[in-house]
């Protein structure tokens, strides 16, 4: 390959990387051609890109970048295919999902998630546990709303009481 097209690849690749805040270094060369398609569509639907890349081109992009992805270079020995997400934790659960299916690969090398690297296999149940920033979002405003709902709660179901007290009261009366 001529140095000006690995340039060009090394700009493409530091280009992607760019877009996307989660990356996981996955092993998958011994997939066959359906599990790979399988893979590649499961990713498709979680929105997940997955790029099959050369470790030598990926580090010098990694290197090149602005953020510090030198915890991730001791994984990067044979082949390696990059799963790329917003989401911490969707290529860990669609890794998980193929593993239900008595599968061994994909398997993880490393993953760099919210500027923190996770490296080895034995990593992967604390990525699917990681929350996304969405879902934390919706746990906040639950917690929030969780004392609003209970003094509406409360109120009704005092109005309630109190219409059945007053109800009872009036048809003594007559």
């Amino acid at each position: 390959m001529k140095k000006e097209d690995k340039g060009l690849l090394i700009e493409k690749i530091k280009d992607t990387l760019k877009e996307y805040s989660v990356i996981y270094l996955t092993e998958t060369t011994s997939l066959n051609a359906e599990r790979t398609t399988a893979l590649r569509r499961a990713a498709f639907k979680e929105g997940i890109k997955l790029m099959v890349v050369k470790n030598t081109l990926l580090k010098k992009a990694m290197e090149e970048s602005d953020v510090d992805y030198s915890g991730l270079y001791g994984a990067m020995a044979g082949s390696t295919t990059l799963m790329l997400c917003n989401t911490g934790n969707a290529p860990a659960k669609l890794i998980k999902a193929f593993r239900e299916k008595k599968q061994t690969i994909p398997a993880l090398k490393a993953a760099y998630v919210e500027e923190t690297v996770y490296v080895g296999e034995e990593n992967l149940e604390t990525l699917v546990a990681i929350k996304s920033k969405n879902e934390l979002i919706a746990d906040v405003v639950a917690l929030l709303q969780s004392p609003a709902k209970n003094v509406v709660s409360a109120l009704q179901s005092g109005g309630g009481k109190l219409h059945g007290i007053l109800e009872t009261l009036s048809k003594k009366e007559d």
